[in-house]
């Protein structure tokens, strides 16, 4: 693509005439087969077929051994639904699905995902989906069907049925067993099922028209190449339950034509029926039931012989064969109903239950606001540093459990979960901790509520929102939001906000020291000025000061920075002897000391520059307006260096300041306070 490119050539790319003939291949019987001889892959079934566009997309191996499969990274949509931290759920859906292209057991079973409100059950069908229709175009993926042509009549088969289903039965075995010798895949190719019955009725008129001779009957038959489409109800259907008055099975299962019925004189006339329900619709692919628990007595019926025969029975016909795989989906209030049903035993049968809970690591969660937020290069979407961090730690406490583990905190757990370190607990250890809270992720804060609280903060605000900003305004929507079941949740709530406020106090306040300590000169300066005075003390010297005057070495000072390192009043002189003794050791080596290399004093550096420059920023919270660069160019310069470094916005950075600064001076209340009160 190029700038000269025109809207109307751009919207022309990638449509040819080749593609659209390729995908809409045909051929006589015969033919196909013979495609089937070179690649048999074609004679799939549907948990197959969705088996393989999984595998397609490709998979990541973990540290822990477990997959993390690319298609739910929505590949397709450039990763608009990428579904993040539900690695454990996604294995268990793929691994069902692979047990059933084995023909081992949930092949005839309705895969249910079950999980709280907004936890990616929809955007996991979803992508499905949207794999299964991209795949069909794909030659890997092709899929046909076949049309009967019938004295100047073109009739399709009724829910696009395999070819394969045209050999008569007692064939099939030879034919399915020259096709696994072929295709040699992890999985068997199966043959079963049997004809609709509008191609029933004309392989009948046309047995009886030839007197049963085949190959005259299949010379009728025209196979072609589909592909899935959900917008146009090819391979893909979708049923949704509503009230009682306005639905009725025959969604599921099709009906009558009335106005056919007098053209073809009886209502058991295949031919005056329409083979147009959810069931028919999704033939060969996928159906999705959306809340599936909310279905009505009767509609549960034509689910469970869907599932357990693989078979449905339209009004006035036999049963009619489906190859298809169907996923429900439901929250916690409708599966708790069904558990407590003894009515219900048959469909808990043919149920194979996956938790979808809310993710649970720090970092999947700002990975999913992150779609939508914070793009800082997005006018009206750019938020502070911290902002999406904050609200999603916030999200993953309220779907905690309490630790039961001794010297475990909330927020360690969080920790912990996310792979960051935590003192006393190997990263091992997560999965243990896990096991022992089974209900962990299927209550709590949907991601949904944060983004909303986001997108509110984003519009009430002028300047660009930060962490303070966003969590005031997930408190200002708790308090006007019934998303808890009692007081206990909301308090809850409330108290994991007081949580992130701590964390987010901590992390400005370490960046200020780390902007303070990048300041190399005023480093440099220090630690010569601790060093001298540690030379001196060792030798019992004088400090010559900057005029050449002599002075006595710091004690203050040398003693600010050695408290900082944890060296004690009886430590002092030994620990200052060593320290002389190394960098001695150092200079007859020919090399010089680096503070940068030795991490205690740095950060012991570190921490004394904070302390020096803490008055300064001290200052900056009685100021009511913006930084004068005149009047304070220490404090510009550490507000530059938070935009340099951290990549805040001058005003982001400026309240960062300020919000430090009223830490600061809080911190010295309530010292005051305590030696008040010990006083």
């Amino acid at each position: 693509m190029t700038q000269s490119d025109s809207l109307f050539d751009l919207a022309g790319q990638g449509s040819s005439p080749e593609t659209f003939e390729r995908l809409r291949w045909s051929g006589t019987l015969a033919e196909y087969m013979t495609l089937l001889e070179k690649d048999p892959s074609p004679a799939r079934n549907a948990w197959q077929r969705l088996l393989d566009m999984i595998e397609s997309h490709g998979r990541e191996t973990l540290s822990d051994g477990s997959n993390s499969w690319k298609l739910f990274e929505d590949p397709m949509g450039s990763g608009r639904d990428g579904i993040f931290g539900l690695n454990e759920p996604l294995n268990a859906l793929v691994d069902m699905v692979r047990a059933g292209a084995r023909h081992l057991g949930p092949e005839r079973r309705l895969l249910l995902l079950h999980g709280p409100v907004g936890s990616a059950k929809s955007t996991i069908v979803r992508l499905l989906k949207g794999g299964l229709e991209a795949y069909s175009k794909t030659e890997p993926g092709s899929i046909y069907t076949f049309e009967w042509e019938i004295d100047g009549q073109t009739i399709p088969s009724a829910t696009r049925q395999n070819p394969l289903l045209l050999i008569p039965a007692e064939q099939r075995s030879r034919v399915q067993e020259q096709l696994n010798v072929k295709f040699g895949g992890e999985f068997e190719l199966v043959i079963e099922g049997q004809l609709d019955p509008l191609s029933m009725h004309y392989y009948d008129l046309l047995a009886e028209r030839y007197s049963g001779d085949w190959q005259r009957i299949i010379e009728h038959v025209r196979v072609r190449r589909f592909v899935f489409n959900e917008a146009s109800r090819i391979g893909i259907g979708t049923f949704q339950p509503k009230d009682e008055k306005n639905q009725d099975s025959t969604e599921l299962t099709g009906d009558l034509n009335y106005r056919k019925i007098a053209e073809y004189g009886s209502d058991s006339d295949p031919r005056a029926f329409n083979f147009d329900g959810e069931f028919h619709v999704a033939n060969r692919g996928l159906l999705e039931f959306v809340e599936v628990l909310k279905l009505d007595v009767a509609f549960l019926y034509d689910l469970l012989g869907a599932t357990q025969e693989r078979a449905i029975k339209p009004k006035k016909f036999q049963q009619c064969s489906i190859d298809e795989v169907i996923l429900g989906h439901t929250n916690e209030p409708e599966y708790k109903r069904l558990a407590g049903n003894d009515l219900m035993e048959a469909f808990r049968d043919r149920t194979i239950r996956i938790d979808v809970p809310y993710n649970l690591t720090v970092d999947g969660e700002v990975k999913i606001y992150r779609r939508r937020y914070g793009d800082p290069g997005t006018p009206g979407r750019g938020l502070a540093p911290h902002s999406l961090r904050m609200a999603a730690l916030w999200a993953v406490l309220t779907r905690l459990e309490e630790p039961t583990h001794q010297g475990l905190s909330l927020m360690q757990k969080a920790d912990l979960y996310n792979g960051d370190p935590v003192p006393g607990f190997e990263p091992a250890q997560a999965a243990e901790v896990r096991a022992e809270a089974k209900r962990e992720g299927l209550f709590g804060i949907s991601p949904r509520y944060v983004q909303d609280r986001i997108a509110i903060c984003l519009v009430q605000t002028g300047s660009v929102p930060g962490p303070r900003e966003v969590l005031h305004s997930i408190r200002q929507g708790l308090l006007h939001h019934s998303l808890s079941a009692g007081a206990e949740d909301m308090g809850q709530y409330l108290h994991c906000i007081d949580l992130v406020e701590g964390v987010y106090d901590g992390i400005i306040q370490e960046e200020v020291r780390v902007v303070l300590s990048s300041d190399e000169r005023a480093m440099e300066g220090l630690c010569s000025r601790y060093l001298d005075s540690l030379r001196a003390y060792a030798t019992r010297e004088d400090v010559v000061g900057p005029g050449g005057e002599p002075r006595a070495p710091d004690e203050d000072l040398m003693r600010s920075v050695e408290e900082k390192m944890g060296v004690g009043a009886a430590r002092r002189e030994d620990f200052r002897h060593e320290l002389m003794s190394y960098i001695a050791v150092l200079q007859e080596k020919g090399q010089l000391f680096d503070y940068k290399r030795n991490e205690r004093l740095y950060k012991a550096l570190q921490a004394k520059r904070f302390e020096d420059e803490k008055e300064s920023i001290q200052l900056i919270e009685s100021e009511t307006n913006v930084i004068n660069p005149d009047s304070d160019k220490r404090i510009l310069a550490v507000r530059d260096r938070l935009v340099g470094e951290f990549g805040y916005d001058p005003d982001s950075a400026t309240r960062v300041l300020r919000e430090v600064a009223g830490l600061l001076n809080q911190s010295a209340q309530d010292d005051e306070a305590t030696e008040d009160l010990a006083a």
